[in-house]
């Protein structure tokens, strides 16, 4: 779990820009500025390239904090390497 809340972080960083360490569990698209629609397209598609998954419109438009993200992620890598 950590190793993917670091990558995550790295990520939003990035495709943010802004320094890792504004990036908080609480941090959300309503808490960053920056993060827009055209931000959020780029992060889903970060997460995918990284993490080798995908993600349904559905949860695309749960993926609107931190928290989410790292829980939606953990939750398909779980069912990755478990099945």
């Amino acid at each position: 779990m950590d190793d993917i809340q670091t990558n995550v972080k790295k990520i939003m960083s990035r495709v943010l820009k802004l320094p890792v360490e504004e990036i908080t569990e609480d941090s959300s698209s309503e808490t960053i500025p920056n993060w827009d629609s055209l931000a959020h397209l780029n992060l889903v598609l970060a997460f995918e390239e990284e993490f080798k998954v995908s993600f349904s419109t559905d949860e695309i438009l749960r993926m609107m904090s931190f928290q989410n993200i790292v829980d939606l992620i953990s939750s398909k890598l779980d069912v990755r390497w478990s099945g």
